[in-house]
């Protein structure tokens, strides 16, 4: 498994951008993918997740209704849509392999993105 996260960028509250997340790895199996997000001086929190064969999406409150999480099994690739950006959601992004469907909203995963920076300004 091998992450590539790419999408971030500087944009004004309000806008949208998709971050993108490649596993250039081979992988098989009933896996999930999430992104989860860091701000400055704050801890790595959970922002959404997929089972990669559709069955479960789960979204963190604060984002419930403004992103969605979508994933291509065939091109082992997450996306993360974002929409009406808040400057709270400043943070690097990081995408995450898990290799069950299972629990999708801690951080147990087992594998980990380099993260790609969304900064949204007011």
């Amino acid at each position: 498994v091998q992450l590539q996260a790419s999408g971030g960028g500087l944009v004004q509250a309000g806008a949208s951008l998709k971050l993108s997340c490649v596993d250039s790895g081979r992988t098989y199996g009933n896996y999930a993918m999430g992104w989860f997000r860091q701000a400055p001086g704050k801890e790595r929190e959970f922002v959404a997740a997929i089972g990669m064969d559709g069955s479960v999406t789960y979204y963190s409150d604060s984002v419930k209704g403004r992103f969605t999480i979508s994933g291509d099994i065939a091109e082992n690739t997450v996306y993360l849509q974002m929409n009406s950006l808040k400057p709270e959601d400043t943070a690097v992004y990081y995408c995450a392999f898990k290799g069950i469907n299972y629990e999708l909203t801690t951080m147990q995963y087992d594998y980990w993105g380099q993260g790609t920076l969304v900064t949204v300004s007011s």
